[in-house]
């Protein structure tokens, strides 16, 4: 991950100009006294991925409209003129959508291989675009090959909601050479993209390096969706969860714990009861769900034996027989092209107890505080053809809320931090990520019917690197969106005089650049759009 963040950050500084030059996006001259029949279309403060100047060919991935549960399926091939090795695939979904619909998760798999996890904006009745942009050059592997593409944004049309989701997905290839400054380090771009079929995997014998990433996503409109506000089965309210709501998604090898991570509290385009905080600006990772990434590399040498193995994906906390997770997994291989065979041994493994305190207070104003963690160290070394290379991965997760609401749920609000701590030493370097999602919103119904929905989402990470214990790279993310929407409930759409202001700050700076855009909107009109660097 962290190499990804820096290779990104390298090229901030020039898309900040291009983008600078090209000026924000356009801003009306005053916003309504409430929202209207149209608004803005979704804009997001996330930078634009940067493309290398260099030849490209553009392939379509997928296109359809989505209307119901039926997949677009379709053939890929790779495209003529630009080679087989690329400095950057890029691919952008250009999306349109009109009246009245449901926010709806998406997923786009090549060969199996899942490229993006996504979900949508709800539209207005005039009708709204968006578009989301990813680097999926990692997938190479799987590119290069003619594969089938599948592509689905569930969806359902009736006499009331008539949304359909008009779709087209691109993938941009720039050609790789010395005119195409690549932006990302050649060792960051996989061996292998192996796609987990069911719970079995085979990994080539030579693998030097193995990562697994989980488009953890908990949702289908159930409690699963907003997991971070389960309480247990003592507690009066609507969504329980006998364990409250900890949830940490869990990978393991062989039935053995291979690695931890805490899921990202995402807030989807209808989250909190209010619509009209997302219109605009969706809170972060909503239209580009990122996934959590396991070093399974002190375990290469278990799975280098040619056999097949056992690896799981599951969510600790989820009551028995609930739905609402899913968990598609990809495994990224390196491999030691000196070695026909790499060896080598799982060396440590120790794991602390995991913590998981809730406390339910009854009153006028109910209360539930919850205080959980696991702490886990994974060791191994190989015996590559550049000699023998330890590595140590050690993951300490912690989460700490409170949770308020009233009897009716009248008043219902969330103040939840959690923490995902990662250490990766590979020989001489050292990798230290510090993640800290956060969460503090109240959602409350008065007089009249008005629902008001106060809400504040962080998204932060810190990364070092240091080599030969010298620091010799280092990032800070921290992507904060903040909303407050008032509606009247219970009411025909048209009658709803809803107000509402929204704001996202994206900043990521570091030793590569910097890149800071802050966006404001009210009454779904786009006031500010700035870039400060």
């Amino acid at each position: 991950m962290k190499k990804q963040i820096m290779s990104m950050i390298a090229g901030l500084v020039l898309a900040a100009g291009s983008l600078l030059g090209a000026g924000p996006a356009a801003a009306a001259d005053t916003p309504p006294a409430e929202f209207g029949t149209d608004w803005h279309d979704p804009v997001t403060a996330v930078p634009p991925v940067t493309r290398p100047r260099a030849k490209s060919c553009q392939v379509t991935l997928a296109e359809a409209q989505f209307r119901d549960f039926t997949p677009y399926r379709g053939s890929y091939a790779p495209p003529k003129g630009c080679g087989n090795r690329w400095s950057k695939v890029v691919l952008r979904l250009d999306g349109s959508v009109k009246g009245r619909q449901y926010d709806r998760l998406g997923h786009l798999s090549v060969g199996g291989v899942e490229i993006l996890r996504t979900s949508t904006p709800q539209p207005s009745p005039d009708g709204i675009a968006w578009s989301v942009e990813k680097d999926v050059t990692r997938y190479s592997d799987t590119l290069r090959r003619t594969q089938p593409v599948e592509m689905l944004i569930g969806n359902v049309v009736d006499e009331t909601y008539t949304g359909v989701f008009d779709v087209k997905v691109t993938l941009s290839f720039y050609a790789a050479g010395l005119a195409a400054q690549p932006t990302a380090p050649a060792d960051e771009v996989p061996d292998r993209v192996l796609a987990l079929d069911g719970t079995s995997l085979i990994t080539p014998r030579n693998t030097r390096r193995i990562l697994a990433e989980v488009y953890a996503t908990g949702s289908g409109g159930g409690c699963e969706e907003y997991w971070y506000l389960t309480v247990p089965d003592a507690a009066p309210y609507s969504c329980k969860a006998a364990g409250g709501p900890y949830r940490e998604v869990q990978i393991s090898v062989d039935g053995q714990l291979a690695g931890i991570a805490a899921p990202f509290p995402t807030v989807w385009t209808g989250g909190w009861s209010n619509p009209f905080l997302w219109y605009v600006i969706p809170g972060p990772r909503a239209f580009d769900i990122k996934p959590i990434r396991y070093d399974l590399t002190p375990f290469a040498a278990q799975l280098n034996d040619g056999r097949p193995h056992r690896v799981e994906v599951s969510v600790v906390g989820v009551p028995a027989g609930r739905t609402g997770w899913s968990t598609p997994t990809n495994v990224l291989v390196w491999q030691d092209n000196g070695s026909d065979v790499v060896t080598g041994a799982l060396t440590r493994h120790e794991e602390g107890a995991p913590a998981n305190s809730v406390t339910y207070t009854p009153g006028s104003e109910h209360r539930l505080a919850t205080e959980g963690g696991h702490r886990l160290t994974v060791a191994g070394h190989l015996n590559t053809s550049h000699g023998r290379v330890a590595t140590t991965v050690t993951r300490v997760l912690g989460n700490a809320s409170v949770h308020r609401w009233t009897e009716g749920e009248n008043l219902d609000a969330l103040a939840g931090t959690w923490t995902d701590d990662e250490t990766v030493t590979s020989g001489l370097r050292i990798t230290a990520t510090h993640r800290t999602y956060t969460m503090d919103g109240v959602t409350t119904l008065g007089a009249g019917d008005r629902l008001r929905t106060v809400l504040t989402l962080g998204d932060k990470a810190d990364t070092v690197v240091a080599q030969r214990g010298k620091r010799s790279a280092w990032s800070r993310l921290d992507d904060t969106y903040s909303g407050d929407a008032t509606y009247t409930a219970n009411v025909p759409r048209d009658q709803r005089h809803a107000v509402g202001t929204t704001a996202e700050r994206y900043r990521l700076y570091g030793s590569g650049g910097c890149y800071d855009r802050s966006l404001r909107t009210v009454q779904g009109t786009l006031t500010e759009d700035r870039l400060r660097c």
